[in-house]
């Protein structure tokens, strides 16, 4: 076990958000926590990356116990985070931002930089541009580039697709999966709950700071209350109907090339 967190609370002030939350992520896994707004996804990732204290509980990274451990250093253990509205530093450049990402780090950097821009061509394009100028989707891909420089072993990404179109959407989930297949494990937080099941390994169901239903990710997306809570009903998967859902496509066949500029047919 990679990640395990046991029986966590978390306030805000007198307000409950997490109410006993409990999970599980394993090496090389996709995993991905749904639930309505308000439901406490945002607050379980930055309670596992060290940005919430924990009222009682456990958090354990890589059999240690990290629970009261800074967050600085929890990134420093393999922690990495591209959070919620991106946060990149718009004064900055693309490169100096990825920079930021390895602020804690020692040595040559090239060969990390290298990878972060074969993951994202157009983040070397525009690597000397203000991070503050460019488009959603482009800020998206940063901001999870700079997460990658910290050399995680675990990538929390909290809501990547929010506010990007459909195309860019589709883009940045199949970045996902190529991340992972080179060996990075994802805990994903995620509105668009149909793209985050179609690639996850599992999935998480938070209500109210509570974990009301976890599954094989596969099994969710087929689950008749699921689908009504969180898939808009009786809608089809990948143009299948309900009664016939097709099985998600296998990580060795993404639906739309990494590589690909996610900007170049539609901006964010």
């Amino acid at each position: 076990m990679l990640l395990e967190v046991e029986d966590i609370h978390v306030h805000y002030g007198k307000i409950e958000a997490l109410k006993g939350v409990t999970l599980q992520v394993d090496e090389g896994e996709i995993v991905t926590l749904i639930g309505a707004n308000g439901a406490g996804k945002t607050t379980t990732l930055k309670t596992i990356s060290g940005l919430r204290p924990l009222s009682s509980g456990r958090i354990t990274f890589a059999g240690r116990d990290i629970s009261k451990m800074p967050g600085h250093k929890r990134v420093l253990a393999g922690i990495g985070q591209s959070p919620e509205g991106r946060g990149v530093f718009p004064g900055m450049s693309v490169e100096e931002n990825l920079h930021m990402g390895a602020y804690a780090r020692k040595g040559d950097l090239s060969k990390d930089l290298a990878e972060v821009y074969e993951l994202f061509p157009r983040l070397a394009e525009r690597k000397k541009q203000a991070g503050g100028t460019m488009s959603g989707g482009e800020q998206q891909m940063l901001a999870i580039g700079r997460a990658l420089m910290t050399k995680p072993q675990v990538l929390l990404l909290d809501e990547p697709s929010m506010g990007l179109a459909p195309l860019l959407v589709l883009q940045i989930f199949s970045i996902i999966e190529e991340i992972n297949r080179r060996g990075t494990t994802v805990l994903l937080v995620e509105q668009n709950a149909q793209q985050a099941l179609q690639i996850a390994h599992r999935a998480y169901v938070i209500e109210t700071g509570k974990m009301i239903k976890s599954a094989p990710a596969h099994d969710l997306l087929t689950d008749p209350e699921v689908r009504a809570a969180y898939l808009g009903g009786d809608l089809a998967v990948d143009g299948e109907p309900p009664q016939a859902v097709a099985a998600p496509k296998p990580r060795s066949e993404p639906s739309v090339t990494p590589s690909a500029g996610p900007d170049e047919a539609v901006q964010g």
